[in-house]
């Protein structure tokens, strides 16, 4: 489908029914995909790129959006992922509202929002989205999938799913399965949404949002993206001036609750707070093992690609370091020249959004080797 091959951003339908894992399905749903580059005539020499929870497909600029992405210091020409060498594709995550088909999507079926009408997502459910958006660009096998976070389990499903669907893999403070400290923390979080009587069983509007909710969600959010570490160097126990306290005894008095509240602001009415609960979920559900026989590294071993990548961030708290050296280790037992790169970043699961003197020569020179 050659209507693709320029940059910029598009959608493609996906097959209508569209089955999901645990039941149910979609009808006239979309992917939402921005592209950079250009593919080659033997069209082997696309990169893949799945996301975390929350961003767009709009990793970077391009000639259908000007705006800076969120991976901006990471793809485009002469950049760790050269868009030069590379055609780069990045998805919008099936679930999302981003572009792509969610909850806050209208359902066909009634003329109005799916909400808690829309079926129950699994990560293995965004792999098959994104892989479709492949096969309509015409791509048969991927130079590479790369995945961060959230997306590093969807680019493993991706991998399982879809044998020699792609040459290498480089998998960015991702996981083969969901451990219990993160799981913890997501409950909490979408209890906070769940708790706003805004939220109101999914059934808001603009004027009735659940804002208390996502603020409270993504500030516990925050606090484990980044590593104890950080928060001491970077605010130490530094106060508001006296003029600036909110005339309130419990009120925000450190600067570092000051910090969390500008994240919170900037989040909430920018996502909706269905699809943050589905995604949400769709991670805690997620374990490899159930394609191994109940072991990870069973599975992890069923993969077949060339060559992987781990990288992690050992101050990450969310995705622990040794989640990235299982699936190392896995990989390699599935034949792959697998290695795993342990990152001294201070700034813990965020890291790769913002560590970009760590990240960009890591995963560059990954990809010059392909």
């Amino acid at each position: 489908m050659t209507e693709f091959i320029a940059p910029g951003t598009h959608h493609i339908d996906l097959p209508s029914p569209f089955p999901m894992k645990r039941g149910g399905e979609l009808h006239g749903a979309r992917i939402a995909f921005e592209t950079w580059g250009q593919l080659n005539e033997a069209r082997d020499n696309a990169v893949l790129i799945v996301t975390g929870l929350s961003p767009n497909a709009h990793a970077a600029v391009n000639e259908g959006n000007p705006e800076p992405g969120w991976w901006e210091a990471m793809l485009g020409p002469g950049k760790p992922i050269d868009s030069n060498r590379w055609y780069i594709i990045c998805v919008n995550s099936l679930g999302s509202c981003k572009g792509s088909t969610g909850p806050a999507s209208i359902n066909p079926d009634t003329g109005s929002e799916y909400r808690l009408a829309f079926p129950e997502l699994s990560v293995e459910d965004g792999a098959r989205a994104a892989h479709e958006v492949v096969r309509a660009l015409g791509v048969k096998q991927l130079a590479c999938v790369i995945g961060n976070s959230m997306g590093g389990m969807t680019a493993l499903a991706y991998l399982l799913l879809h044998p020699h669907a792609a040459r290498a893999h480089i998998n960015v403070s991702g996981s083969a399965r969901a451990l219990p400290f993160s799981i913890a923390i997501r409950s909490l979080q979408r209890e906070a949404i769940r708790l706003d009587p805004n939220w109101n069983h999914g059934d808001y509007d603009g004027v009735h949002y659940p804002e208390n909710g996502m603020s409270m969600a993504r500030k516990l959010g925050v606090v484990t993206y980044r590593s104890a570490m950080e928060w001491d160097g970077r605010f130490g126990r530094v106060r508001f001036d006296s003029e600036c306290r909110e005339d309130d005894p419990f009120g925000q008095e450190f600067e570092v609750e000051r910090y969390l509240e500008g994240h919170a602001r900037r989040f909430v009415h920018q996502f909706d707070p269905n699809c943050y609960l589905y995604l949400s979920r769709s991670m805690d559900w997620f374990d490899l093992a159930e394609y191994g026989d109940g072991d990870v590294m069973v599975a992890l071993a069923k993969i077949r690609i060339e060559k992987a990548l781990a990288i992690g961030v050992r101050t990450d708290i969310l995705f622990p370091l040794q989640q990235q050296e299982q699936v190392a280790d896995g990989l390699r037992a599935s034949g792959a020249e697998s290695e795993f790169l342990p990152l001294d970043s201070p700034q813990g699961h965020d890291a790769f959004l913002v560590d970009f003197d760590r990240f960009g020569p890591a995963i560059a020179g990954f990809l010059q080797k392909l």
